[in-house]
């Protein structure tokens, strides 16, 4: 080879690297501090959070992020929240909720994560409840698509419920998914088209553990599809008028369970990934936004300042993503915790 050839050889390769580098950097700009940030929002959860009691806010999601992130978190904090349990469901008669089947869902899960068990909470079996075909497919899509994530935890089985005038089976939960999927390719809690972001991701979430049947597999094809057609140029999603932090943890926390990289070429948009995007709303010192200053949403909400319920889902979305590349157990995957 000449010297001009070498030259030219060279600087071919140069440019190679640098576009390698750049599309690298580019697609996982947000995880230098990925620790750092992990640490510094559960510390400001433990905070915030020091009574956690049976909630959907300042309840199950922070003790089951907590519990998540391999923190060396006091056992007593989540000691406190397991007696919060026992008294609410004395005082109810182990009755959470006459509706909202996702009560349970989301208190199982809590529990996995501390390593207590759903079927024996002071004599109480939670599992049972989700052995109600019709209470768990009241509230729509999200009642199966919990209770599917809740027992594939760590792969409970679903008790035989002698209240229930149907008795559900996983079977039976995944069909009623696939009947749901809208001609979009996503879902939606009303059924309707446009499919939610949102909704679409808990979905897969829940379908995860059952890709290798066929008529899933299917599904979440079409599901991958929409969520990567309908994604914003920045790398993140809206979802009811407004750009959000929610909606990009929940895809994160979706590509993770189905064991594809958050950093896909085909959830990064104008050079942005999903992390890139969520790490736009994270604060100095820990903490999220729902949505950004500036931003107007259609339900309310206080733009650029700290949410709980974005912290919250800020939280499991690092953790997800952190263990993604880690090689451990997915964020819902709990057959690690003893």
């Amino acid at each position: 080879m000449n010297f001009k050839n070498k030259k030219l050889f060279l600087l071919i390769l140069i440019i190679i690297l640098s576009l390698h580098l750049f599309a690298c950097s580019s697609s996982n700009k947000a995880g230098v501090d990925l620790d750092k940030q992990i640490e510094e929002t559960a510390n400001l959860m433990v905070k915030m959070v020091t009574d956690p009691t049976v909630s959907s806010l300042g309840g199950e999601w922070t003790v089951f992020s907590l519990a998540r992130s391999d923190l060396d978190i006091d056992k007593a904090y989540f000691e406190k929240y397991y007696q919060n349990l026992v008294q609410a469901l004395k005082e109810k008669d182990g009755i959470l909720h006459d509706r909202k089947y996702t009560e349970y869902s989301r208190v199982i899960l809590a529990l996995t994560a501390i390593g207590k068990d759903p079927t024996d909470v002071e004599g109480y079996n939670l599992l049972e409840a989700l052995g109600d075909y019709e209470k768990v497919i009241y509230q729509g899509i999200n009642g199966p698509a919990f209770a599917l994530i809740a027992l594939d935890s760590k792969n409970y089985e679903i008790p035989y419920n002698p209240n229930a005038n149907i008795q559900g089976t996983r079977d039976m939960y995944i069909e009623y998914i696939l009947e749901h999927q809208l001609r979009d390719g996503g879902f939606s809690l009303l059924g309707e088209e446009p499919s939610d972001p949102d909704v679409t991701a808990m979905v897969l979430q829940a379908l995860s553990k059952y890709k290798e049947k066929p008529e899933v597999e299917e599904a979440i094809g079409k599901a991958l599809d929409y969520l990567s057609s309908i994604q914003l140029e920045d790398g993140g999603y809206s979802s009811w008028g407004s750009a959000n932090s929610e909606s990009v943890v929940q895809v994160i926390v979706a590509l993770t369970e189905l064991a594809i990289d958050p950093d896909d070429e085909r959830f990064v948009k104008g050079g942005n990934s999903l992390m890139d995007n969520l790490l736009t709303f994270y604060l100095d010192g820990g903490g999220f936004m729902h949505i950004k200053e500036g931003t107007k949403e259609n339900g309310g909400g206080q733009a650029g300042t700290l949410d709980l319920m974005a912290t919250d889902q800020g939280l499991y979305a690092l953790i997800a993503y952190k263990r993604y590349k880690d090689g451990k157990n997915s964020l819902y995957d709990m057959t690690d915790v003893k």
